[in-house]
């Protein structure tokens, strides 16, 4: 969408010209507003990091005026890309958005519940492999989204509903059981061909298409190999020959378990929604002033990483990855030597006020105790490491919501932080 902007650096703003230029500006910010009526502010006192009613922009930009550095105005309907360069045009999926927030909802409620619940307990299932958020699952959930939910609806395609189901079991605290009868209830009262889940088994197999799942992978009990890829179906370490197994009351069951969460599906999620999708092109439109030091994007590295890495900084949508990891107990009993250690990533595409936000932080592997995984920290970070491979080799196709095109998206681990990496 191409605006006259002449009017942005008029500092009168009671002119003619600043007042009809505000009018065109209002009148593209319509279509950017969220379901509260809310839209980022752009005045020289908020400088896009409010979001507030439509109508309180309005009387900000009357009164402070517009921010002059703003000259790319991708939070009110701007696209970065230009039109010209877009090559895959695919249908518009409107409801997208307010589906991955719920969905986004539902992830941090599963995180949360596998942190709490420590490494008791341990699946005897061992995936091992990276089945979540494949090409093919990714393209079918992009069908999904447009699928009804059963013929005729148009207040839901099957997508929407059950990522709106699934937020208000974990909200209100619904059993498996009573979740279940509920489904079976709405199955049998909704019209023939409906695609409500039969379980709630089934409907979490599809939500962990788009990233809300996580595998299991069993460790050896020394910490020296994991069970995954070349060594999933081992009965011994390869190591140190230990046996994979514990003989718990005649049961089988793993001497530890790795939880990995994968990556990829995530930050394409992060792209599937045009909210969060323009968040991730802030570093490359918004830039702090000069000497001043407020995100990584003002700092030397940033700007060395872009020197050396051409290639990778003229896509502003590639991604750039914050690391931590620490150890924590999770029974909430000091006088306990066991230590749990989560391993996050925090996206640093985002503003400041939001990449530390702790809802934007992605758990990305729990090692399990009791034991800190000491000099043998890298044996856990395999499967992230694959990932990030992946991502900074090849790339991964996406979705971007702003654009409505696919492009290729490739990631890179900046910075890392924690006593295992300094």
């Amino acid at each position: 969408m191409s605006v006259d902007r002449s009017w942005v650096t008029e500092r009168r703003f009671t002119s003619p010209e600043y007042q009809q230029g505000l009018e065109s500006f209002f009148d593209m910010c319509r279509d950017q507003l969220d379901i509260r009526g809310y839209v980022r502010c752009p005045c020289e006192k908020c400088d896009n990091g409010k979001l507030i009613p439509f109508v309180h922009m309005k009387k900000h930009l009357k009164a402070y005026g517009i921010v002059r550095s703003y000259t790319k105005w991708t939070y009110h309907g701007e696209s970065l890309i230009p039109t010209e360069a877009v090559a895959h045009d695919v249908p518009q999926a409107n409801e997208m958005a307010d589906v991955l927030e719920d969905l986004m909802d539902e992830g941090m409620e599963e995180e949360h519940n596998i942190l709490n619940e420590g490494n008791s307990g341990a699946e005897e299932g061992n995936s091992g492999t990276e089945n979540s958020g494949s090409t093919d699952d990714f393209e079918d959930l992009l069908k999904e989204v447009q699928s009804e939910l059963y013929p005729g609806c148009t207040k839901f395609s099957s997508l929407d509903f059950l990522a709106k189901l699934m937020h208000l079991k974990v909200k209100h605290k619904w059993t498996n059981i009573s979740f279940d009868d509920l489904l079976e209830l709405l199955r049998s009262s909704h019209p023939e061909g409906n695609k409500v889940p039969s379980s709630h088994y089934v409907a979490k197999k599809t939500l962990k298409k788009i990233g809300l799942g996580y595998d299991s992978i069993h460790v050896c009990k020394n910490d020296c190999a994991l069970f995954y890829k070349d060594n999933i179906k081992l009965q011994n370490c390869p190591v140190c020959n230990e046996s994979r197994w514990a003989d718990k009351k005649g049961k089988k069951v793993p001497h530890k378990v790795l939880r990995h969460f994968p990556l990829i599906p995530r930050l394409r999620r992060l792209y599937c929604s045009r909210h969060t999708a323009k968040d991730m092109i802030w570093h490359s439109t918004r830039q702090s002033e000069e000497g001043t030091m407020r995100h990584p994007v003002d700092g030397s590295s940033w700007k060395e990483f872009d020197i050396k890495h051409k290639k990778f900084s003229e896509e502003p949508r590639n991604v750039r990855l914050g690391l931590a990891a620490d150890g924590f107990n999770p029974f909430g009993n000091m006088s306990s030597a066991h230590s749990t250690w989560p391993v996050v990533l925090t996206t640093y595409n985002l503003p400041p006020w939001l990449c530390m936000k702790e809802s934007s932080f992605m758990l990305s592997l729990l090692i399990p105790g009791p034991k800190s995984p000491g000099k043998d920290m890298d044996v856990f970070l395999r499967p992230l490491v694959d990932e990030l491979k992946v991502l900074w080799d090849t790339g991964v196709r996406t979705k971007d919501a702003v654009t409505n095109t696919f492009f290729t998206m490739k990631a890179a681990l900046l910075w890392t932080k924690g006593n295992h990496f300094i």
